[in-house]
């Protein structure tokens, strides 16, 4: 990092996407890809549209957009096409995107001069990357245009440098933590998740599992968990870091939903102050880069720079996406110039919802004790003095409003469906929850709307007079699965740590497979990945013995109404599983 980041001189620049400004000023010729040539493949049949009064054809579906949304046109008699905006033939409007997307075309660029690359970044990428270093505090950032997922593989492929590496891995991971165990041919020691007794959802290993994981295993290459979970919820790293540190391991996060920690007073604070030395984050989730810009942030000496590097380029397309690049400079301009005023909008607007939930006691949101709550994010032995009983869950994402109807009446899939009938699209939902996700961008009038869903909400869905609620959020424990069951959570014995789990790409063979009713499957070894989605969190990998308890969780899940990745039965009514040894 040069002098002049240290002292916060220029943080106001936007290097690579200014470079992109300038290559749309200059309005050069182009002799090399992108094929559609700055958008100019479009502007014959553009002019051609223009010619004809076709161009009304866009401008009313952009009119009408908002009206649209989800609707499809038999749902709506009135859905606009092309025939019923003006009574001609198809013409060549159908072959035209509107304007703005043209207008991005002429940014959409290579590797060429000016616009540095980013396998080898020498001028504005480098200068970019510098500047989110020093944002985010980080001794070096590189930009990820596949996502959190090309920085969790490339972290993963980094400290595996021989086969079989030992690698001690939080259950409820990403399923791309999974992919990058397998491709590293690595052995995982799975640590089990905290549990929140209050909410039945799983966070992070306590620092008790990885000290007795670290000590049986002195030789792992590293330790990978994931802060925060989906639900916003966590706890301090930093006795974590020291377990690991101490014994010369990496720890390694995944923090896909945290690019925004350590921002504002008000959030929790981040992996790299708590002392990890890689750090994953989904700029895009969280900030305002454009969906698969992230970011990778390193510090300390426990990873190898240079083979690090070498993985980014084998996971990273060769031929990345610039306009995705530009939006991670902006994202990292925009936090980096304001601080933590770039926050106060969203913050009123999860304070304006929460104080009309208060209004509305049936929907109550997720959050740790009351009591326990304190003023400034606390670090360290200070927490577990505070917390007594609670170290897996000290933090809460104020931006995650993750709410249930306390009635009852409605589960989390059921409380989306019926939030997306008023016009308000969830982050995600579970059998209990729904995610509801603010950021730096949103609004008190997006606030006010979804109050107003859910004041229409406790309307229309109406406990019965004398209907118990079915579910207590006090009575919830990780044992009472019948109660609840969360897409997170894969809790089956009380160990602190998994033997080692052999992975690699060797696929199973069809002739070894067979299939069965999801009802059958128990006592099976798996076949298939089983990923509810979202999340994303493997329920069961390939050649993991498939309990009765996770049996009966992918049932209830399935009738409740979640998706999945993995499952080659689209109707997730089989499952494919290994043949039984004879």
């Amino acid at each position: 990092m040069n002098e002049n980041d240290k002292l916060g001189i220029g943080k106001e620049k936007a290097p690579l996407y200014e470079a992109l400004l300038a290559y749309r000023h200059m309005k050069q010729h182009s002799f090399h890809v992108p094929g559609h040539k700055n958008g100019q493949v479009y502007h014959q049949w553009m002019q051609q549209t223009e010619e004809k009064g076709d161009a009304r054809y866009a401008e009313t579906l952009h009119a009408r957009g908002a009206k649209l949304k989800r609707q499809n046109e038999e749902d709506d008699p009135g859905f606009i096409t092309r025939e019923n905006v003006n009574n001609e033939e198809p013409s060549s409007s159908i072959s035209v995107p509107i304007r703005a997307y043209l207008e991005m075309m002429e940014m959409d660029v290579t590797e060429i001069t000016g616009t540095d690359d980013l396998h080898h970044p020498e001028g504005v990428i480098k200068e970019a990357q510098e500047l989110a270093a020093d944002c985010f505090g980080a001794e070096e950032s590189f930009f990820l245009v596949g996502g959190s997922t090309a920085g969790n593989l490339s972290l993963l492929l980094t400290i595996c440098d021989e086969p079989e590496s030992i690698v001690l891995v939080q259950r409820n991971v990403h399923k791309s933590v999974i992919h990058g165990l397998m491709l590293a041919g690595a052995r995982a020691v799975f640590l089990e998740p905290w549990v929140d007794p209050e909410s039945g959802l799983a966070v992070m290993p306590p620092v008790e599992a990885v000290q007795a994981a670290v000590q049986k295993y002195p030789e792992a290459k590293g330790v990978f968990v994931t802060l925060p979970n989906y639900y916003g919820m966590g706890a301090d790293l930093t006795p974590i870091a020291g377990v690991c540190h101490e014994a010369g391991m990496p720890l390694l996060v995944d923090e896909a939903h945290g690019a925004h920690y350590g921002q504002h007073p008000e959030l929790p604070v981040s992996a790299l102050s708590c002392g990890a030395d890689g750090v994953v984050q989904s700029t895009h989730k969280m900030l305002a880069a454009f969906t698969m810009g992230a970011m990778l942030h390193i510090q300390g000496p426990r990873l190898n720079r240079s083979l690090l590097r070498q993985r980014l380029a084998m996971v990273q397309s060769s031929s990345p996406s610039y306009p995705v690049m530009a939006s991670l400079d902006l994202s990292r301009r925009l936090v980096h110039v304001h601080g933590a005023k770039a926050f106060t909008a969203g913050l009123a607007a999860v304070k304006a919802l929460k104080g009309g939930l208060a209004e509305l006691p049936r929907f109550q949101w997720l959050q740790p004790a009351a009591s326990l709550q304190q003023q400034k994010p606390l670090c360290g032995d200070a927490i577990a003095a505070a917390m007594p009983g609670r170290k897996g869950y000290t933090a809460q994402d104020p931006f995650k409003v993750v709410i249930y109807d306390d009635a009852g009446v409605l589960s989390g899939y059921e409380l989306q469906q019926q939030l997306e009938a008023c016009g308000c699209v969830p982050e995600m939902s579970d059998e209990r929850y729904v995610v509801l996700l603010f950021s730096l961008g949103s609004t008190v009038d997006d606030a006010k709307h979804v109050l107003q869903a859910l004041q229409h909400i406790n309307i229309a869905c109406k406990p019965e007079p004398s209907m118990p609620s079915t579910y207590s959020v006090e009575g919830a424990s990780q044992n009472d699965s019948s109660t609840y069951v969360s897409t997170w959570n894969n809790i089956e014995e009380n160990e602190l740590f998994s033997e080692p789990v052999l992975f690699s790409l060797q696929p199973i063979r069809e002739t070894d497979m067979i299939e069965v009713p999801i009802e059958d499957c128990a006592g099976y070894r798996s076949a298939e990945m089983v990923i509810p989605y979202p999340p994303g969190i493997p329920l069961v990998y390939p050649g993991e013995q498939i309990t009765p308890k996770v049996a009966e969780r992918i049932q209830v899940l399935r009738d409740a109404g979640a998706k999945f990745h993995g499952i080659s039965d689209h109707k997730n009514r089989r499952l494919k599983v290994m043949k039984p040894e004879l």
